[in-house]
């Protein structure tokens, strides 16, 4: 409840205040003075600038275009492949399967073309293909419109020369099946799927060589195309079939001598392969150089093949 004032005495009390007339309030002047200042004195530590003189800056690993060529290259990162047959295909020199670990590289995004071959042997440098046809065409190598074809008849001697006149090399063989696969166990280089006339460049359905790059659906994990099919690609390493029982898990280049008549490995299959060549994981073989004869005995070059070309490789540096 609520108190009530009664009026008339509010009244009083207001003429009672208004009759005393208050005095005036005695000030007493402050003396003026000069403020000191006050100095702040800072116990932090400072922060010092770090040094970054030393670190090296992030490599570029976007595709890049050889100048020698204008092949465009792609980075491939440090990283584990698991190498070998994981599947029921498997042959005995797929065996047995194992985890190598890998420095980053580049590698060739297609295979070596005739026109981007043409120009080594146009400087001097590379033999011309053993022979001018492919397996349909007789003309073949030289000829315009193949120009974008890969490159066939050319034995791992002339190989190995081209890349090293284009300021790159040829994969081992662990390292062409890392840009293939990737680090997981796919069966080919776009997956699972069997080879189809999608895919690849196989079973024999376009009869020769396609132009290179012809199948996106056939891309590796890393980019690469026709890493399955089109034509087989001569690799560094000398063939040995027991070699991954022996192989190092880190960077392995081949054995130190084939000891099998000079064999180089050959990987990827080719258009008149299928399911079984196809796989990622398949090793074949070809005759390479034999340093028993001299270079000017054609002997000495060994095999080439229609089925066969390449695709070149670089270190990070």
């Amino acid at each position: 409840m609520k108190k009530i004032t009664p009026l008339f005495l509010i009244l009083i009390l207001a003429a009672c205040q208004s009759a005393v007339t208050p005095s005036p309030p005695t000030v007493t002047p402050v003396p003026e003075s000069t403020p000191t200042p006050t100095t702040i004195t800072s116990t932090a530590t400072p922060i010092e600038t770090p040094d970054t003189s030393n670190i090296l800056a992030a490599p570029d690993t976007s595709p890049k275009i050889s100048p020698k060529d204008g092949m465009t290259q792609l980075f491939v990162p440090e990283g584990l492949v698991k190498m070998g047959g994981m599947d029921i295909l498997m042959e005995n020199d797929e065996l047995p399967a194992h985890d190598v670990t890998l420095d980053a590289f580049w590698i060739d995004q297609v295979e070596i073309t005739n026109g981007m071959y043409a120009l080594c042997v146009d400087a001097g440098i590379c033999r011309p293909p053993v022979k001018v046809n492919s397996d349909n065409r007789d003309d073949y190598f030289g000829n315009p419109e193949f120009r974008d074809y890969p490159v066939v008849y050319v034995t791992w001697y002339d190989a190995n020369a081209y890349c090293e006149w284009a300021g790159r090399r040829l994969p081992t063989e662990a390292e062409w099946e890392r840009a293939a696969r990737s680090d997981d166990m796919r069966n080919y280089p776009w997956g699972n799927e069997p080879p189809n006339a999608e895919n690849s460049n196989s079973n024999n359905i376009v009869g020769d060589t396609s132009r290179v790059g012809s199948y996106a659906i056939g891309v590796s994990p890393f980019g690469a195309l026709d890493m399955g099919g089109n034509v087989w690609e001569w690799v560094a390493d000398y063939y040995q079939p027991d070699y991954y029982k022996v192989s190092p898990s880190v960077n392995p280049k081949g054995p130190n001598n084939g000891g099998l008549n000079y064999l180089r490995v050959i990987r990827g299959g080719s258009y008149q392969d299928g399911q079984f060549d196809l796989r990622t994981s398949n090793r074949g073989y070809e005759v390479g150089p034999d340093p028993t004869k001299l270079p000017d005995n054609s002997a000495y070059y060994e095999r080439s093949s229609v089925k066969i070309g390449f695709r070149c490789a670089a270190g990070q540096d």
